[in-house]
């Protein structure tokens, strides 16, 4: 876990840091780097999903779980989470119009993806902390250039990175007997998939936001998965 209140620190300082600097910075000069940055995190996507060595798995779980987030309108849950955080604090967040926007992007682009993962499991079942400090410092910059370009809604983000990525290190001390190789290779590859869709929405290349929180329980159906197959 104290890797997890690093990261969390990092993001919250690199909020910060972007919120100060938002009024100096060229909107030509911020609309640049979030551009390479949603790049980047399309690449980091790729790298993860073709990783897979079971591509029926990625296909059936990513198909399911996408499913069930639709069932459960996880998207639209997180949505109003970022809303309600919103009015709560609408004295700081005034004039914040990508406030949701900006706690719905962050949450998943800092929650999702192999280093979430792999780090996250490797902090728990072995106490290697490395993953997650570099994915902290990677968030730190991130984190700068989304609440620069976005707002304060990016720095609430911490709360889901809490919960979220806290509940897999504590999750993988339970299920450490299932966790081989393969199966984090599996999760990564639905995590990766799932970044394709964020970096999609960041760039903005399709007319229609793709609802991308609803991805969010393929990430663990490869657990289920592999034990139906083996």
């Amino acid at each position: 876990m104290p890797a997890v209140f690093v990261n969390m620190a990092a993001v919250f300082a690199g909020s910060l840091i972007g919120l100060l600097c938002r009024t100096k910075i060229k909107k030509s000069f911020m609309d640049g780097i979030f551009t390479a940055l949603a790049l980047v995190t399309m690449v980091l996507g790729i790298i993860s999903a073709i990783q897979t060595q079971n591509t029926l798995c990625l296909i059936i779980c990513t198909a399911v779980g996408t499913a069930c987030g639709t069932l459960l309108r996880l998207d639209d849950g997180i949505g109003s989470i970022g809303e309600r955080i919103k009015n709560r604090f609408q004295g700081k967040a005034a004039g914040e119009t990508r406030f949701t926007e900006g706690f719905v992007s962050a949450t998943l682009l800092f929650c999702v993806g192999s280093m979430t993962i792999m780090g996250s499991l490797e902090a728990s079942l072995h106490g290697d902390y490395s993953i997650l400090f570099a994915k902290s410092a990677l968030d730190f910059t991130s984190s700068i250039i989304f609440s620069a370009t976005m707002g304060i809604g990016v720095m609430f983000s911490i709360l889901p990175i809490l919960v979220l990525q806290g509940g897999i290190v504590l999750a993988a001390g339970l299920f450490a007997p299932f966790l081989d190789a393969a199966l984090v290779t599996e999760m990564s590859a639905v995590g990766g998939t799932i970044l394709i869709g964020i970096a999609f929405n960041m760039l903005e290349l399709s007319d229609k936001k793709m609802k991308v929180a609803d991805m969010l329980p393929a990430i663990f159906l490869p657990i289920l998965y592999l034990m139906i197959t083996k």
